[in-house]
């Protein structure tokens, strides 16, 4: 994880959030993934930086990086 990535038990249940603020990474993908523009999320969470964005998308990516997918049966 970088710096602007933290996770602490006292915070959101440990979930990976931003930079240590009540910000978990999974809602800053949620609101991407929901049409919400990066412009969009910093102007109504002013404590956001556009590289805690980034950041978010890079954690984002390296949870999903694999080298091969297997389907699990049902």
């Amino acid at each position: 994880m970088n710096e602007r990535i933290t996770s602490n038990p006292a915070i959101c249940h440990g979930k990976p959030c931003i930079r240590g603020l009540r910000y978990p990474v999974e809602n800053i993908l949620e609101w991407l993934a929901g049409g919400m523009t990066i412009k969009e999320i910093l102007a109504d969470y002013t404590d956001l930086e556009y590289e805690d964005i980034l950041a978010a998308l890079g954690y984002a990516a390296r949870l999903v990086h694999t080298k091969r997918l297997e389907r699990l049966a049902a």
